[in-house]
Order: structure tokens, then sequence, then C-alpha cells
């Protein structure tokens, strides 16, 4: 049913009281579903989102959110314009929530860690990220 990358390999659970109702990051996904949008889009993909690939320009944002509420580290994936597509590894586990962006396989292996400090030195997309979290806390209730 998931096609995102380690999908099978993924039962980690939340360490962070404040999303202990994220079962998992297969329930996660299943939540941003209804909150990726073209307001959580890295601006310079926007003209090419769409529903049918939601998780389009949504990979640093989402990666760091999952960090906060399931721990372990983002790593990123240089692609061919220079940008990194972040991923997790949590423990045994290594995951993609937004990996069905891409028609091609990414290699998962031997990737650099990413900075949060970095990302988020761009205000926009600290706001985006600021923007997925609010949306995602609104399950909790």
């Amino acid at each position: 049913m998931y096609k995102f990358y380690g999908n099978d390999n993924c039962d980690v659970k939340p360490i962070n009281k404040e999303f202990e109702f994220v079962k998992n990051p297969k329930h996660m996904y299943d939540l941003l579903s209804n909150i990726w949008s073209i307001d959580t889009c890295a601006p310079r993909l926007r003209s090419d989102w769409s529903i049918n690939n939601k998780t389009l320009g949504q990979c640093s944002i989402t990666a760091f959110l999952v960090q906060d509420i399931f721990g372990g580290d983002v790593y990123g994936v240089k692609l061919n314009d220079g940008n990194f597509h972040c991923y997790n590894v949590v423990g045994n586990a290594k995951f993609d929530l937004t990996s069905e962006q891409f028609d091609y396989a990414l290699n998962y292996d031997n990737n650099p860690i990413q900075s949060r400090e970095i990302h988020f030195s761009k205000e926009e997309k600290y706001q985006r990220y600021l923007l997925l979290k609010k949306e995602l806390l609104k399950y909790s209730k």
C-alpha cells in the first residue's frame, strides 16, 4: 500500500510527547497526505506541484519534522541541480516519506548529514516547516 522508500522497515515510535498521537512513520505519512500543499511546497517547485505529486518540494521540512517526532538524523542525497533531497535514519530504519516525487531511484547510501540550522537559515523554508508542524498538531485533538 505504501510506496515511499523504506516503508517496509520504519516501525519506529515517537520520542516526543507532543506528537505521541503519531503512531509511526506510516501513520505520519497518512496524516501529512492531507496536509502537504502548494503552500508547504518549496517555492522553486510550486509550478510543478499537484495533488497527484503532493510530496514534491516537501522533503526538508518533512524530514526535520520526522526528526522532531522520532529522533534520528536527517541525511541528504545530492541531486543533479546541486540541491539535497532529505530523508531520515532512525536507529536501523532508513526511510523517505517524500520519495514518491521522483520517477527514478535515489541512492540512500553514504550521504551527508543535513543541518537544521543551514536549511532553516532560509526564512521561507522555516516558515513552511512551522506551517507543516502546526497543521500536523491539529490531529492531536
